[in-house]
Parts: C-alpha cells; structure tokens; sequence
C-alpha cells in the first residue's frame, strides 16, 4: 500500500507548501535514467535528515529507455525514506514536469481535435520511448489514430491497462502537484517549479506557463513576489547549474548525455551541497 500525503483542504491542491524545512534537497529531471537515480538516492540517504524536505522537480519519464523501472525506483525509495524516524509524508513532494503533462493528454488523446498531429508532436519530444517501456507500441497509436475516434478509445485503453499492471503507478500520476514552496512568513522563502515561469502571471494563473515557458523563465529580472527566489528543475537546453540572487536552475542534461544532479538548498537559499551521479 501506498502512503501519499493529503492535501489541506483550505489550500489550493495544485501547490504544496513546504513549510520551514531545515534543508531542501531538489532533484530536476530524470528522463527514464533509472541506474543514476539509483545512485542520488543512495546519496541522499547518506545526507537527509528528519526536517528536511525531498522534492522532485518533474521529467521523471521521457527520452530515456526505463521509465516505468523509474517510477518504481521512485515508489520505492518513498517507503525507504519514510521507514527513517523522524520523516512524514509532507516531506516529499513530487511535481508535474512536461514529461507527466503530455503522458495526461495522451489518455485524452481521443477528444483532441487533431489527434494524428498531437500525438505526432509528443512522441518526438519524449513520449515514444515511455509508451515502449510499458509494452505499448506507439505505431499502433498512429495507426489508432487514421482510424477514427473508436480506435483511438481503445489504444488507451490498452495504455490504462498497461499502467495499472504496475502496482503504484496510477496513483502516483494523481499526486503530483504543479508547484511548491517555503512558507511565506520566513525571511527568504522560496518557489520550486518544473521549467518556466510567467513572472508577469501570479502563481495561480500560471497554467501551461510551468511546463513551457522556459524561455520566460531566463527573463526573470526581478524576485517573483512574494518569493526571493525561483528553482527549476528542468532546461530545454540543458545549461548545467546556473544560480543568480533571484533564480536557480539544476538541470546537468540527465537524459541528454549529462548527469543526474541533486541540489541541497539552505533556509536562506544557498546551495549546501550538490549531489550527482
């Protein structure tokens, strides 16, 4: 069975506060790299301590050939994490990256009013090879797809099916939150997202921002009220650890070549320790 924390009902489910955490250890995208996040978590329980958070920053599938052996990985090192005294389920938090984002409109694939092109799109950017990793071949999406809105029902349902076979993983897609920060009545609190940020937008009229706004996210001039500062986990280009006095990005190109990097943040925003595999 499963534990997965429970929202406050009086807050807005799609962000996670983080509260006051000693220490915050941030991981960016993983893309399916299943032997390096192995490695981080193995690294992580040499430092994490009881008041300190885990959170993951999305991408934990796409491009690289193990994503469902990622997801149990994750699953995994949940439990393991949670059997330490002193850690609760608030303390790990796992956001949306792109890579979950286009894995929900592939199950919605049926109403999208130009499928073929639609799915095209998503598997060059990723999807291809999450869909082999769970047994499903994404030619006979194509060819779902030239048939009719029928045939297109009933390869995702082969897709639910093939999901469900994994214990945890359905669930898992259902907890994940757009993003998470420190609280606000602290001297430097802190946002965490996926890849972008419209600091033009507050935080609940970001929609899609979070997912595809990474260019906008590199134009950030000024701290993102009420924050002091913003970390992503994930950049289209893959420009390795990039900090400034207002915006951090941790992304080393896991999946691209580059490494898997988990980055250990203070209470007042620098970085303790970098952790990678």
């Amino acid at each position: 069975m499963i534990i997965l924390a429970v929202p406050n009902k009086t807050k807005d489910a799609r962000f996670a506060d983080l509260g006051k955490p000693n220490r915050i250890w941030a991981v960016p995208a993983i893309h399916g790299e299943v032997d390096r996040l192995i490695s981080i978590h193995d690294s992580i329980l040499e430092h994490i301590t009881p008041g300190d958070r885990l959170i993951y920053l999305g991408n934990y599938t796409g491009y690289g050939e193990h994503a469902r052996e990622t997801v149990d990985e994750l699953l995994t090192f949940r439990r393991l994490v949670l059997s330490m005294r002193g850690m609760m389920c608030k303390d790990l938090v796992y956001l949306r990256g792109g890579q979950e984002e286009m894995w929900q409109k592939l199950l919605q694939l049926p109403f999208a009013p130009d499928p073929t092109s639609v799915l095209l799109w998503m598997l060059g950017n990723g999807l291809s090879s999450t869909l082999y990793s769970y047994g499903i071949s994404p030619h006979d999406g194509i060819e779902a797809c030239r048939n009719g809105v029928m045939s297109i029902t009933k390869w995702t349902a082969t897709i639910r099916a093939a999901i469900r076979q994994n214990p945890g993983h359905e669930i898992f897609g259902t907890q994940l939150v757009r993003a998470t920060y420190t609280a606000q009545d602290t001297a430097y609190p802190m946002l965490f997202v996926h890849a972008g940020l419209n600091s033009q937008k507050p935080l609940e009229q970001q929609g899609d921002h979070f997912w595809w706004a990474g260019d906008q996210f590199k134009r950030i001039e000024r701290a993102y009220d009420p924050f002091q500062k913003v970390i992503r986990g994930y950049d289209p280009y893959h420009n390795g650890i990039v900090t400034n006095c207002i915006t951090a990005t941790i992304d080393n190109g896991c999946g691209f070549g580059g490494t898997l990097a988990c980055v250990g943040f203070e209470q007042n925003g620098d970085i303790v320790d970098v952790l990678e595999a």
